[in-house]
């Protein structure tokens, strides 16, 4: 068997071990019933006497016609006490201007077509028929004239 050397922790006593204790608290809280409580109120009434002086503060308004066109609002003024509180209105303004609104070019132009078509045409033709003395007298007596084409 082999021997080993001795170690110093070997010869000394043996150490004592003290355990160190530590107590932790836990804090809580509990509801508890101690009784019943009633509360009635009674309500007085009693006059009493106030002087104060109170203040009361009434504007007249009034409405001035102007009738002005402006070329921007106009912001609220004050002379003195009065408040001027001017009123805007836009109005349609109606223009009425002469406008030439177009032309109309008119050329001339000439052309020929040449067109075939059937119209009725009419025509009177005169026959002369010179009398003789002896025809002149027989037409006479017989009351004939020359003989009358209606006309056309």
């Amino acid at each position: 068997m082999p021997i080993f050397p001795r170690s110093p922790a070997f010869d000394r006593e043996p150490e004592l071990v003290v355990p160190v204790v530590q107590e932790e608290l836990e804090v809580g809280k509990q509801t508890v019933d101690t009784g019943v409580v009633h509360v009635r109120t009674v309500t007085q009434t009693h006059d009493e006497i106030v002087d104060m002086p109170l203040q009361r503060e009434d504007v007249v308004i009034e409405r001035v016609a102007i009738g002005r066109p402006v070329d921007a609002l106009v912001e609220v003024r004050y002379e003195g006490d009065v408040t001027i509180v001017p009123v805007h209105e836009e109005v349609l303004v109606v223009e009425r201007r002469l406008v030439l609104k177009e032309e109309l070019h008119i050329r001339r132009r000439v052309s020929t077509l040449q067109s075939t078509q059937t119209v009725p045409v009419r025509r009177q033709d005169v026959d002369v028929e010179q009398l003789t003395s002896a025809q002149q007298a027989a037409q006479r007596q017989s009351g004939t004239t020359l003989r009358n084409n209606p006309p056309l």
